[in-house]
This record gives C-alpha cells, sequence and structure tokens, in this order.
C-alpha cells in the first residue's frame, strides 16, 4: 500500500468523516466521543476512488469473484471497488447484503444469485465489533458462496479482528482509528 495514498485517505476521512467532542451511538449499541460518519467520505470522487484502489491493491492476490456488503454504509465501497476494479481491468461484480429480507418482489437476503464456489470478499465502511460484517458474510455463505476474508476501510480497534476470526474471516483495515487523534 502506497503510503502516499493512506495519507491521503487518512486525511480525507479526517475532515469529512470524523466528529468527535459529542458522545454518540455506534451501531454495536456502544457509545462513543468519536464517530466516522464514513458517507461524505465514501460519496466523495477522490475518496471513492483511493478506496476502491487501495481495497484492489489489498485483495489483488486473493481469488475474488465479488465484493459484497451490508446496505447501507457498505454499498459506496462496493461500487468504488467494482468500478476501479474495471478501471484496472480486475473484473469484479458486486452485490447487496439487505438486513433484512425486502418485502416484495424476490424478498431475498442476498441480491445476487451465486455460482458453486462463489468467491466473496465482505466490505464494510466502518467495523467496531464486526456484527455488520459477519451478518454479511453468514448471509453470503447461507446461498452457497464462500467467504474467509473481510476489508473494512476504517477500523475502531474495538474487538472486530477477533469477532471475525471466531467465524473464519480475517479482516483487513484500510486505514485504523489510531491514525487518527480522538482525544477531542
Amino acid at each position: 500500500m502506497k503510503m502516499d495514498v493512506k495519507a491521503r485517505l487518512i486525511e480525507i476521512v479526517g475532515e469529512r468523516s470524523l466528529i468527535t467532542g459529542k458522545e454518540m451511538t455506534l451501531t454495536s449499541g456502544a457509545t462513543s466521543r468519536f464517530y466516522f460518519d464514513m458517507k461524505p467520505t465514501t460519496f466523495d470522487g477522490e475518496g471513492a476512488t483511493i478506496i476502491g484502489d487501495m481495497l484492489l491493491d489489498a485483495i489483488e492476490s486473493r481469488e475474488v469473484d465479488y465484493v459484497a456488503g451490508l446496505e447501507m454504509g457498505a454499498l459506496p465501497v462496493v461500487m468504488a471497488a467494482v468500478l476501479r476494479g474495471r478501471e484496472r481491468g480486475h473484473a469484479l461484480d458486486g452485490f447487496c447484503v439487505r438486513k433484512e429480507p425486502k418485502g416484495h418482489g424476490t424478498r431475498r437476503l442476498v441480491e445476487r444469485e451465486l455460482g458453486p464456489d462463489a468467491k466473496v470478499v465482505v466490505v464494510e465502511d466502518v467495523t467496531t465489533t464486526g456484527g455488520s460484517a459477519l451478518k454479511a458474510a453468514e448471509a453470503v455463505r447461507e446461498v452457497g458462496g464462500e467467504v474467509s476474508l473481510a476489508v473494512t476501510v476504517v477500523d475502531r480497534l474495538e474487538g472486530a479482528r477477533a469477532t471475525l476470526s471466531e467465524h473464519g474471516l480475517e479482516l483487513i483495515a484500510l486505514i485504523e482509528a489510531s491514525d487518527f487523534d480522538t482525544s477531542s
């Protein structure tokens, strides 16, 4: 991973997505005085490009057919990887894993038909305990996908790596909470 690209992602996240100083509730239910609202970064052209490139660099030695993530926060990360992959000649497809099956149409949790032995990387914008990545991975496994890797843009360093490891998932973090001053 090129340090100048990583440094630029840290700068973008610090400027646009890190909120400090007030108590906020995380997806895990815990509260924290710092919060990563990643949408201003993942929906930004430069931020998405860097995330897509770093994610592809992180998985380039892996056999991967699909990139998937739990709605909503992971979806721009999925698209960044898919689009940057096409531009770099690494044809990946992506899909969404719903939090709950939709109440109409196909009523699916996993929005993709997977072929036998489909290799899937689960992505996240932020991991805390790893619960969202685990939920996505378990849903993909239930429909026949092989998942052994999760990639997050930011790891809050609050147990996700250990939780995911217990369920056969390696976690790669593009950046970590320790890259930021969260003491404010």
